[in-house]
């Protein structure tokens, strides 16, 4: 791309793991269960609230409309089972 003169890759491959896959799949159902989140959010082809767990602490990235929505994904989050910690990185959107 014309103009760019430096480009730093932070792209990381998350290890396989059945501890991480079941943490993640028991957070997806916590947010997208939530009937606040799930009609706004879950059914997007590419769902804005991207869920990470990585040696069983989840980490939220992603775009909701409002504080509200963060709040409640950020809750819903740390009502899973076996999480170590959650870290809400959600952002508002026009902030």
């Amino acid at each position: 791309v014309e103009g760019v003169t430096n480009v730093v890759n932070n792209i990381e491959v998350l290890p396989l793991s059945p501890f991480d896959d079941t943490i993640r799949r028991a957070a997806f159902r916590a947010i997208y269960g939530d009937p606040s989140l799930s009609m706004r959010y879950g059914y997007q082809a590419v769902p804005s609230i991207h869920i990470i767990v990585k040696n069983g602490h989840i980490r939220l990235e992603g775009v909701v409309a409002n504080q509200d929505d963060k709040n409640i994904a950020g809750l819903k989050a740390n009502q899973v089972p076996n999480a170590f910690s959650v870290e809400n990185d959600l952002q508002v959107e026009g902030k």
